[in-house]
This record gives C-alpha cells, structure tokens and sequence, in this order.
C-alpha cells in the first residue's frame, strides 16, 4: 500500500496568517472600546454638570415666581446683580460651565430676557501622545 505524502506547509502558512488577524483584530476591539468607554465617562460627566445647573436656574425661577407672588422685588433675589434697564443678573458656575440669567419684571411676573450657557476653551498647546517632530 502505497501512502501519499501529505503537505502541512500550505495549511499551516494560512492558519498562521489568519491567527495573526484574529489577534490584531482583537486587540483593536478592546482598545477601540476601552477609548469609547472613557469618552462616553467624560460626556455622561459633562450632561450631568449642564444639568445641575440648569436645575439651579430652574430653582432661581421658582425663587422669582415666590418672590413677586408674595410682592417682593427681583432685586431682593439672592446673589443677584441689577443691570441697566431694571433687570437682574446671576451667573451659575460648576466645572468650567456657567450659566448666565437675566431677568426682567414684567407685569407682576418675570421676563427671561437672556438664558446661556457656556464654557470657556482653553487650546491646548500640545496633544497627549502626538509626536512633536523633534
């Protein structure tokens, strides 16, 4: 009986190759998933900051309302600036965020006359990581 030589070069050159991209293709994965995560951390801490302080310009309306109800004066706010015009100004700050207010009576109520909110861009003068060429 005559036995026939079988070649593994072949098949194992290919198994070998396809291993390698299995790998890198794995190792790609987890880092592109560990980036997203980290990123998805710093957005989740952004949305809760401009949400607390929209919480707390929500309150400083709630104080108005109570305050022109009982027949008080915006002025009589707390931690408010009178600007030109007889409107009140306050700015709320929380991690780089402000949220600047300003209101203006009208008719035994309020007017919101301005409602931003921002954050202040500082350029970084060199990326984390990024080779400078030198």
């Amino acid at each position: 009986m005559k036995q026939i030589p079988i070649r593994l070069g072949p098949v194992a050159l290919v198994l070998t190759v396809i291993s390698i991209c299995l790998t890198v293709m794995a190792i790609l994965t987890f880092s592109t998933a560990g980036a997203d995560a980290n990123m998805a951390d710093a957005f989740a801490g952004s949305v809760q900051t401009r949400f607390t302080l929209e919480s707390e310009g929500q309150a400083l309306l709630r104080d108005a309302d109570e305050l022109l109800a009982s027949g008080g004066d915006l002025e009589d706010l707390p931690d408010v600036t009178a600007t030109e015009g007889g409107s009140v100004e306050k700015t709320l700050s929380r991690d780089g965020y402000q949220l600047k207010i300003r209101l203006r009576e009208a008719g035994g109520s309020y007017e919101i006359q301005e409602w931003t909110l921002s954050k202040t861009w500082e350029q970084k003068d060199t990326i984390d990581g990024l080779w400078q060429g030198f």
